[in-house]
């Protein structure tokens, strides 16, 4: 049997935002207000990350929430009629566990003009050890073609609670099967990017770990998570040729893998908690989505098999 990595196991699954705003930057919210929120909506951690303004800072000490340490980076490579951009999501270690940047240091835009420019970038941040996740592709005007060859991402935003919102963008996985058809292994996160208030606590990543800055980055290195806007995913598996969902209360779940259509079964009543899929050969991965009645996702990551 092969296993998702976020089911099983004993540790709790965190409630985690992995991208936001603040007043640090462009967002509408104090660290203090983004913080309170957050913890008042069941989130166990939260990474504060303001555009090219690093932070490790709890700024509301008195809530038992984890702050991951990170920011968002960003280049804007193509202006005219419209723009293109890469900006990406670092999250790190505590200082004195090797992370390479300081409280408030502030960073220049970067002026890659293409993804091959813009790996140094990248390079840069994985050598001060910190994890990165490629943002909103739909948003930055970047189909695969403009992204897929960058090196070292764990993670890309399949969900985007601010695209969502304002540009109906970033919605449901975008462009993520062309990069795992292409044998990539990188994973998938919900996030909200907050900048107006009403962005926060919408999408969100339940991780499979020790409520500790190190175990959190860990697990989601190694794809103990699933994404989601409001279902719920108990376990997700393949054995002797079937795939199985098992999940909240749902009327869809739909299994995708590239090269392969959609296979979906549906609830009318919206109570469906399980379903299974018969898988032949010729699949590379496998990954399922959860929607319930109220028209709500959650993703899990990859089961690769081969």
């Amino acid at each position: 049997m092969k296993q998702q990595q976020a089911f099983g196991g004993n540790e709790k699954m965190l409630k985690g935002g992995l991208h936001c705003h603040t007043t640090r930057s462009d967002g509408r919210g104090t660290p203090e207000e983004v913080i309170r929120l957050h913890y008042e909506n069941g989130y166990d951690f939260l990474a504060l990350t303001d555009h090219r303004y690093y932070n490790y800072t709890n700024f509301a000490p008195d809530v038992p929430i984890t702050i991951l340490p990170g920011m968002e980076y960003d280049n804007t490579f193509e202006r005219g009629k419209g723009f293109r951009c890469f900006h990406t999501v670092c999250i790190g270690p505590a200082k004195e566990d090797g992370n390479g940047y300081e409280q408030d240091e502030r960073l220049e835009s970067g002026k890659a003009k293409n993804q091959e420019e813009y790996q140094p970038y990248l390079d840069e941040i994985h050598a001060k050890n910190n994890m990165t996740v490629y943002c909103h592709p739909e948003w930055s005007s970047t189909p695969a073609r403009y992204f897929e060859k960058l090196e070292g991402n764990f993670a890309m935003e399949i969900w985007n609670s601010g695209c969502v919102i304002e540009d109906d963008m970033d919605t449901d996985a975008a462009y993520w099967d062309e990069l795992l058809g292409q044998g990539k292994r990188i994973y998938g996160v919900a996030t909200d990017d907050g900048h107006g208030m009403n962005h926060h606590c919408k999408g969100w990543v339940r991780v499979r770990a020790e409520n500790n800055i190190n175990s959190i980055l860990a697990a989601l290195k190694e794809g103990k998570f699933y994404s989601s806007c409001g279902p719920e995913i108990y376990n997700f598996y393949f054995d002797e040729g079937v795939a199985v969902v098992e999940c909240s209360a749902a009327c869809k779940i739909r299994l995708h893998s590239d090269m392969h259509p959609t296979r979906i079964v549906r609830s009318a009543d919206g109570e469906l908690t399980r379903a299974e899929f018969k898988i032949g050969d010729g699949y590379d991965y496998i990954r399922a989505v959860v929607i319930d009645k109220d028209g709500k996702y959650a993703w899990t990551n990859p089961i690769f098999l081969d």
